[in-house]
């Protein structure tokens, strides 16, 4: 039996054969090539024995099929017996399926197994009539592509589009890249990019660098770069396979946009004159900006141009050392016309706002970092270093200091921080501060002002150290000691009667008595200032803004605190505070106890328990009086005795209390009388006291019937005792000087002031004949019937009390010959301690062993050693050595 068949070849082209006869795989095949045609089940079953098992009784599933297993296997051997595939027209019959030949039927038991399994086991396709030459040769597709490519890339030249698709362009090169010639098509690539620029890029340009200005060229410049990174991007969207493929993996050529960079600044920036004009235009817009005002100036030009040579990679290597040069010779012609001038506070600022500038400039065009800080260093060398002269010269620093321009200060430190010297401020601020200091000290017509103007003179300092010299050490050292230097300077002057004392010690003393006495109103500048300090309290809460008195007075006795620690001599401070604190204790005269005690707290935390021993006893001693006189008044109201007029005593102990003179004094008899009566209760209590009365320091409280209204009058003991005398006088009488001293006793001086204070002064309870401010022995005084005024308690000036020119000096000099004293000691402790001592190690010991108390001069202990030698406490021998006397 025949059939027609069709074969398919590799194209899947149907062909007809001519007619094959198909006959069974177990047939014989006429023929030479009939004994190499086998089947594949003849070929499996070879490399295996067929060895039939039978079992001994079928079971019934094989004896139902075993005629069907039979055929099924006889199918199998038919359908895979195919032909040999060195003949490709013999014949094959695939229908041999046991119709012709078709085996007996037999039993289950007799059917043989076969060792092949037809899914198992490779396959082999066999393809006929392949075509194994392609249709077209690869160099003649490459040239063709070639051209395609070339044509897109001078269209992009012209005018940055191609018009074949870039889709189109880039599989062409694709397909060549993958045929093995990505090398030739890059090489065509990188001539084709250089032609470009060699003859059309750089020719331009160099016609329009003969013909423009550097400014005009550099546009240009950056406009051809611009349109060429922009070419670049299309041509490496074409390109884009052979530059992820072949040129990624090539250490010999560069990828596309570095091999366009690298060719554009060869040819473009390796003309000498090319790159010379580029650079000159960038240093003409950097002139520009800097000589014309910001909206004139070409910034886009500018921060365009700095971007091309950071694009090309020739920015530090080409542009910058120009631009440090050019800014070089700027700064110096800058900083020439501006010291011109002289005007340091002006140079201060504009060389601020140049650097203020440059910076931002740098900020703003992008310039490298490199470049800010070569600009900064320039400015360093040019602006502040070449420039030290001009600004630490000393008469021009004074000019600030003076003016208090704390802004041209603040930038004056900054500049001179910039390059490490800002400690060259410290010689014209020390000059400064002690000549205002010491202007201050002795002016002696401001004398009274003296405490006040160094308060502010101090805050002005610290305001200028803290902010415009942000807190240098340095600069805070030198304060200090100049103000220890001026605040401590000795000048025998008429207001330290001859001595040697620094008067500031005196007048700190002062001020803290007049703050402790009368507040922030005993002083005029301060009550002002606290004054302009306080701000307009809202309706309704009046009270809390109402000024602190106490809290203002503590932070003035904080300031003059900080002030009284630069006093070396101490101890005239000392004498001074321990004089006024006994007046306004004995006196009541204390604003504030609080404020009292903080102060006796500060000076012992200050300057150690041995310097306020003694104040610390006033206090006590105070105490103990008002126990005293409580146990008194106890005792006197037990006994039912009626004292008269009320009494109030304070019993002090001399040795911590100033010295007072004795002042003699008759007293009214009611007066004498209850002086007596205390005088007896108190030697009776405490046996072997002796009592000395100071008249001086009495003081009482007077009530008075005037016409115009009965009054209460605080007075001083004198001036009560010149009062009541007046209630003898018959109405319209009269007491002269003379009568008023015969019975009161008092000196002249005493008297005087007395008088002056009751006739010539605010509160006139006196008349006085003739009149006249001037108390003279030949004036009669009468009691003042006219007398009025609004206050019903009136207190007249205790003028006996004010501290007279004989008492300062007198307080000068205890200070001055206590302080010898305690040199002297100073030395003979050492010298009993050392035996044998050189002069200079002498000194210097004394100095340290004194110093709580001021640093002397060594002239002085020089002269304490010369008088301890006159008294035989030591020996001076050769070579400077002094030995101990014993």
């Amino acid at each position: 039996m025949t059939t027609p068949r069709e074969s398919t070849d590799k194209r899947g082209k149907s062909t007809s054969n001519s007619k094959r006869k198909l006959i069974p795989s177990d047939a014989p095949v006429h023929g030479p090539e009939s004994s190499k045609q086998q089947s594949i089940a003849n070929l499996f079953s070879q490399s295996k024995d067929s060895t039939p098992t039978e079992a001994s009784t079928p079971s019934k599933r094989q004896r139902l099929g075993a005629s069907h297993l039979q055929r099924s296997a006889n199918k199998l051997d038919a359908m895979y017996n195919f032909p040999s595939k060195t003949k490709l027209n013999t014949i094959i019959d695939l229908t041999a399926d046991g119709s012709t030949n078709s085996p007996q039927r037999q039993s289950p038991s007799s059917v043989k197994p076969t060792g092949f399994t037809p899914h198992a086991g490779a396959k082999k396709l066999v393809v006929k009539n392949i075509r194994t030459t392609p249709r077209v040769q690869p160099h003649e597709y490459y040239e063709k592509v070639w051209d395609q490519l070339d044509t897109a890339l001078k269209e992009i030249f012209v005018d940055g589009k191609p018009r074949t698709s870039l889709e189109e362009l880039y599989k062409g090169a694709e397909n060549v890249c993958r045929q093995g010639m990505a090398a030739d098509l890059f090489n065509k690539l990188r001539e084709r990019c250089q032609k470009h620029i060699t003859d059309s890029i750089k020719s331009d340009l160099i016609s329009k660098a003969g013909t423009s200005t550097p400014t005009t060229f550099l546009a240009e410049f950056v406009h051809a770069w611009s349109t060429w990174k922009k070419q670049l991007v299309t041509i490496r969207s074409i390109f884009f396979y052979m530059d992820q493929s072949y040129l990624l993996r090539s250490s010999e050529n560069p990828a596309i946009n570095e091999m366009g960079l690298l060719q554009f600044r060869k040819a473009i920036l390796g003309d000498q004159h090319l790159a010379a004009s580029a650079i000159q235009g960038v240093s003409d817009l950097v002139t520009e900006k800097r000589t014309q005002s910001p909206e004139r100036a070409d910034s886009i030009a500018l921060r365009g141009s700095i971007g091309t040579f950071h694009d090309l990679g020739v920015y530090t290597t080409m542009l910058e050392p120009a631009l440090v040069q050019l800014s070089s010779v700027y700064f110096k012609s800058w900083a020439a016309e501006q010291t011109s001038q002289g005007d340091i506070a002006l140079y201060l600022k504009r060389t601020s706002d140049l650097i203020k500038r440059e910076m931002l400039c740098c900020e703003r065009y992008d310039f490298d970092r490199s470049t800010r800080k070569l600009f900064s260093d320039l400015i360093d060398e040019i602006l502040i270093r070449q420039q030290l002269h001009f600004l630490t010269e000393k008469d021009s620093l004074l000019d600030l200091f003076e003016s208090n321009d704390i802004v041209a200060l603040a930038e004056l430190y900054k500049l001179l921080q910039r390059v490490g010297k800002n400690a060259d401020i410290s010689p014209a601020f020390q000059a400064f501060i002690v000549d205002e200091g010491s202007s201050i000290v002795f002016d002696e017509k401001r004398e009274s002002e003296m405490v006040v103007r160094l308060l502010e003179l101090k805050q002005r300092l610290d305001r200028i150290l803290k902010a415009p010299f942000q807190g240098n050490h340095t600069l805070s050292d030198a304060m200090h000691k100049s103000v220890e230097q001026f605040i401590n300077q000795t000048k025998k002057t008429a207001s330290t009667w001859g001595t040697d004392n620094p008067k500031p010690g005196e007048m700190i003393a002062k001020h803290v008595d007049a703050l402790l006495k009368g507040g922030l109103k005993a002083i005029p500048t301060l009550a002002a200032s606290a004054k302009s300090d306080t701000t307009k309290p809202d309706e309704g809460d009046e009270d809390d803004a109402m000024l602190d008195e106490d809290v203002e007075i503590n932070k003035q006795l904080d300031l003059v605190l900080d002030l009284f620690r630069f006093v070396h001599g101490k101890a005239v401070f000392e004498a001074f505070y321990k004089k006024d604190l006994a007046r306004r204790l004995l006196m009541g005269r204390s604003a504030s106890n609080d404020a009292e005690r903080s102060m006796l707290a500060r000076l012992k935390n200050e300057c150690g328990a041995g310097f306020t021993h003694n104040l610390e006893s006033m206090f006590k001693d105070m105490d103990l009086a008002r126990e005293e006189m409580s146990s008194y008044n106890s005792i006197m109201s037990n006994r039912g005795h009626k004292s008269g007029p009320d009494l109030n005593v304070n019993v002090l102990s001399s040795s911590a209390w100033p010295t007072y003179p004795d002042v003699a004094v008759n007293l009214p008899p009611t007066i004498s009388k209850i002086q007596h009566d205390f005088e007896n209760h108190y030697k009776a209590k405490y046996n072997g006291r002796k009592l000395t009365w100071k008249n001086a320091l009495a003081h009482c409280q007077l009530r008075a019937r005037f016409p115009k209204g009965n009054k209460e009058i605080v007075v001083s003991g004198f001036q009560a005792i010149v009062l009541l005398l007046f209630n003898d006088v018959p109405d319209g009488g009269s007491l002269s000087y003379s009568d008023i001293q015969a019975a009161t006793a008092l000196s002249d001086a005493e008297l005087t002031r007395t008088l002056q204070s009751l006739a010539c002064a605010r509160y006139r309870v006196l008349t006085k004949t003739p009149k006249g401010r001037e108390v003279n022995p030949t004036d009669t005084f009468t009691y003042n019937a006219s007398f009025a005024d609004p206050k019903m308690r009136i207190k007249i000036n205790q003028i006996q009390l004010k501290e007279t020119k004989e008492e300062n000096k007198e307080t000068h000099e205890r200070v001055a010959a206590d302080r010898h004293y305690e040199t002297q000691a100073a030395i003979v402790r050492i010298m009993k301690s050392k035996k044998k001592i050189r002069h200079a190690e002498l000194v210097a010991q004394v100095i340290t062993a004194t110093r709580s108390r001021g640093v002397l001069d060594p002239a002085d202990i020089k002269k304490n050693i010369e008088k301890l030698i006159e008294k035989d406490y030591m020996d001076r021998e050769e070579a400077g050595f002094y030995t101990y006397v014993a």
